[in-house]
């Protein structure tokens, strides 16, 4: 198991590159950098390479919409040769309201757009000429949908890897089996050990049955909130943090009818807390939504409690397929609190 965790999209990057160099010396093996409706990720990572020597440099996650298939490509395989080949290519469909909001175009086959997207970029980085005729993506543009100009190229760089690790951020149950099926890492959010099997079980082994077992093993990355304390009260006080941001998202994520983290919450059997943190939402009584968020989920995927408690922790995500643990360490010693866990899982 390898350690991972995310940054801050919303701070100062070199306030955040920094942070990365100490957390790549206390043992953390993946760092994440999200682009929303913030500072492009890749501007971020970039400078992240060039501060940093050992640790993976990943996406998290670039939306399938903002880029042409042909540019992700070309970006991931410059991302890679300026990191020395450090880089991730975590990707994902976001959600309509970023994605018509922000980027001004439709939210539209996000399932098949991505299986095309993924194609492409691995004949960009092999350096073949691209031509694709797909559903969704056709390289060159068909003379009726252009000038007719338009010829099969190639990448003109070699880029570092032909084969760059492609991760993907999936919740529903046929993008779950893609991600299974092509992907080299699975982005799941709101990961319980014990129930994870439950909703995605059955998913994840029939993508794994039409996988190539030339990729080798499917990569999952999941974890949470990281805190050691014998106070049980302070534990379920740390915890509580997770509450406003799993409200916004299984409330306010979508609309009523399509919310794919709502629906990750009801098929965990939290059907009832999910329908009122929803209510609540859409009310905007944001924490009163958040006051019906479970505790016993924010208790089971997070790493909050005494030591024996989140060494289990550690282990039921372990036992649960986990292969990259990810942490958000809390409080004033999170340097100590990484290295205490790198020790745990060596």
């Amino acid at each position: 198991m390898k350690l991972s965790m995310s940054l801050s999209y919303s701070g100062d990057p070199t306030q955040a590159a920094e942070e990365a160099r100490q957390l790549e010396q206390a043992g953390v093996d993946m760092i994440w950098v999200a682009e929303l409706y913030s500072f492009d990720a890749v501007s971020i990572l970039g400078y992240l390479a060039a501060k940093t020597e050992r640790m993976e440099l990943a996406s998290g996650i670039l939306p399938l919409y903002g880029r042409t298939p042909a540019l992700t490509a070309s970006t991931a395989a410059g991302l890679d040769a300026v990191s020395g080949g450090r880089f991730v290519l975590g990707l994902g469909a976001s959600g309509p309201q970023v994605i018509e909001g922000w980027h001004g175009v439709p939210y539209d086959r996000p399932l098949q757009r991505t299986r095309e997207l993924i194609d492409i970029c691995r004949i960009v980085w092999k350096r073949e000429r691209l031509s694709y005729d797909g559903q969704v993506y056709k390289l060159p543009l068909p003379e009726d949908e252009g000038t007719g100009l338009g010829k099969p190229l190639k990448l003109i760089n070699h880029p570092v890897r032909e084969d760059i690790p492609v991760y993907i951020a999936s919740l529903g149950p046929k993008n779950v089996a893609m991600t299974a099926e092509l992907a080299d890492g699975w982005l799941p959010v709101f990961f319980h050990p014990e129930k994870a099997v439950d909703v995605w079980g059955d998913d994840l082994a029939a993508g794994k049955a039409k996988r190539d077992a030339s990729r080798g093993d499917l990569e999952i990355v999941a974890g949470g909130l990281l805190a050691l304390t014998d106070d049980q009260e302070e534990a379920r006080a740390i915890r509580d943090f997770a509450r406003p941001m799993t409200a916004l998202y299984v409330g306010g994520m979508g609309s009523r009818d399509k919310n794919f983290y709502n629906n990750v919450f009801q098929r965990y059997g939290y059907e009832e807390e999910a329908a009122k943190i929803q209510d609540h939402y859409l009310a905007g009584e944001k924490d009163e939504a958040a006051k019906h968020v479970p505790e016993e989920f924010l208790r089971d995927s997070s790493l909050v409690g005494d030591e024996g408690f989140v060494r289990d922790r550690i282990q039921a995500f372990k036992e649960a397929g986990v292969t990259r643990l990810s942490i958000n360490p809390v409080g004033e010693n999170k340097i100590e609190l990484v290295e205490k866990v790198r020790s745990w899982i060596d």
